[in-house]
């Protein structure tokens, strides 16, 4: 997966910089450029072979076509594209030029499965790219009124498939600026930056054969921007990223956007379901390098709904903030590498209907809900997890892929319905003692829990018969066992002490 995303980031990169930043004065040619492009894709791991031609002041790049294999899933692909010109402008600089129309072809050889031919269009308006700065150094800014790229073609298995028939599948962007700094040395640097203004696409397919089904599903925003930074060792291997990162690969890049929306509709025989989705602001971040793996996404002013044939009753939520982070380690080491997990669904609300299903009276208070959780740590690796050979010996049992030495629970908080837990904690673990936690390293530490609110909840599950006063009362016994009253009306507090021994305390008392 690391590997294929990889190639497709190599292969963005690569429209990115025909599709387009002003670049400050210097002294460079059309064959430094198109060198400069060809050793980015090279070093990226695909094997690129065109035809050049010079006249005048024009260098030709033609029959382009980039190659490379995912091994482990017995693929070959091919990208072919149309020609490209690039024009010494006599001042050091040089502009790439690109038909308004420019074809690319992919073509994808599985040896196990169906050979896939797809055909796209490259479609531009006042695009305009120039490059300037030396060969080590060098500046691609482009600006277009607007960029599409469309499927045209499609081929299964040598069979041609009717795309009037089949469907469409289109992506725009209009209003496009950004620029591209390229640095080689020891490693090829990249500072990308672009914005662009409306952005939409859409995705409409009828089933093959003569078939009832549909898919659709559209979206659009009112803009979207890219800030990100990368770095490729020379002739970097894809299919060997632990060895890259130890070399000196890293990329870290941040996509947002404001007022995105879309829907989707699919139809099955005579099933439909059907559905919209809607955000004020997006953020989606990825980082990698030797360090480590950060992933991390949060949207704010979310709308979601949902309704077709087999859902009972049309569902509507909202959400004011949703969001995650992820951080891990990905490279073995003898130190300690710190990773961290965080959730947060923030002011969650349904819609009345949906209440009224299992709350018909409105005895449940109706408030924004909220799930948030942050917990961090440390861990040691064992292994690289981008090496496959080292992930194969985990799967196969013959080794571990690591240790968990701390783990801390900064904040947790789930509120609904009127009553609300929160809590904190901290807990080491001991790898060599798997015994006395069987099979787990025994954790010392102590996690604290506040709960508000609880007493009445139960009380309103219990009149509404969600809850047999019997579990009611069992659910009471264990409450008192482990927790004691708080400061407030209805609160309870509890704190659970796990030492190293094997003893479990609950305030103080000992339960195990």
């Amino acid at each position: 997966m690391m590997t294929s995303w990889r190639r497709t980031a190599a292969s963005v990169a690569a429209l990115c910089v025909i599709s387009g930043g002003t670049a400050a004065r210097a002294d460079v040619t059309a064959e430094q450029v198109w060198a400069d492009w060809r050793g980015y894709m090279n070093d990226a791991g695909y094997t690129l072979d065109a035809t050049e031609s010079q006249s005048g002041d024009t260098l030709t790049v033609s029959d382009i076509t980039m190659t490379f294999e995912v091994p482990e899933e017995d693929v070959t692909i091919d990208m072919s594209m149309g020609d490209l010109n690039f024009v010494d402008n006599g001042d050091g600089t040089v502009s790439i030029t690109v038909a308004p129309n420019l074809p690319i072809d992919i073509a994808v050889d599985a040896e196990d499965g169906e050979d896939v031919e797809v055909g796209l269009d490259y479609a531009t308006e006042g695009l305009t790219i120039d490059v300037s700065g030396d060969p080590e150094n060098m500046t691609y800014a482009y600006s277009a009124a607007s960029l599409a790229l469309t499927l045209v073609s499609l081929n299964i298995e040598g069979e041609d498939v009717p795309m009037d028939e089949f469907g469409e599948a289109s992506f725009r962007m209009a209003d496009v600026e950004g620029t591209t700094e390229m640095t080689v040395g020891n490693l090829r640097s990249s500072v990308q930056k672009f914005t662009t203004g409306a952005v939409s696409y859409v995705m409409d397919f009828n089933e093959p054969d003569d078939g009832d089904g549909r898919f659709v599903i559209r979206g659009e925003a009112d803009s979207m921007q890219f800030d990100g930074t990368a770095s490729l060792p020379n002739d970097m291997d894809p299919e060997q990223m632990a060895a890259a990162l130890k070399a000196g690969f890293a990329f870290d890049g941040s996509f947002s956007f404001t007022n995105g929306s879309s829907n989707f509709n699919f139809k099955d025989e005579e099933e439909t379901v059907q559905g919209a989705s809607s955000s004020a602001t997006g953020q989606l971040g990825l980082k990698m390098d030797e360090s480590g793996l950060s992933y991390s996404g949060d949207a704010t002013d979310v709308t979601m709904s949902m309704a077709g044939a087999e859902i009972p009753f049309p569902l509507e939520i909202a959400m004011q903030e949703a969001g995650f982070n992820l951080t891990m380690p990905v490279t073995a080491g003898e130190e300690e590498q710190d990773f961290a997990l965080g959730l947060t669904l923030g002011d969650f609300t349904m819609s009345d209907l949906i209440w009224g299903i299992f709350d018909p009276s409105g005895q449940l208070p109706r408030d924004p809900a909220t799930v948030a959780f942050d917990a961090t740590g440390t861990v040691k690796l064992l292994v690289d997890l981008l090496d496959t050979e080292q992930m194969e010996a985990v799967e196969e049992g013959e080794t571990m892929p690591g240790e968990l030495n701390s783990l801390d629970l900064n904040s947790l908080t789930v509120s609904a319905a009127g009553a609300e837990l929160t809590g904190d904690g901290s807990f080491t673990f001991d790898n060599s003692d798997m015994t006395t936690f069987e099979g787990m390293p025994a954790p010392t530490g102590s996690v604290n829990l506040m709960l508000v609110g609880g007493n009445a909840l139960l009380d309103k599950l219990v009149a509404m018969g969600f809850v047999p006063e019997e579990q009611a009362a069992g659910a009471r016994m264990m409450m008192g066992l482990f927790a004691v009253p708080g400061d407030g009306e209805d609160t309870l507090t509890s704190t659970i002490e796990v030492k190293g021994d094997g003893q479990v305390l609950a305030n103080g008392q000992r339960i195990r």
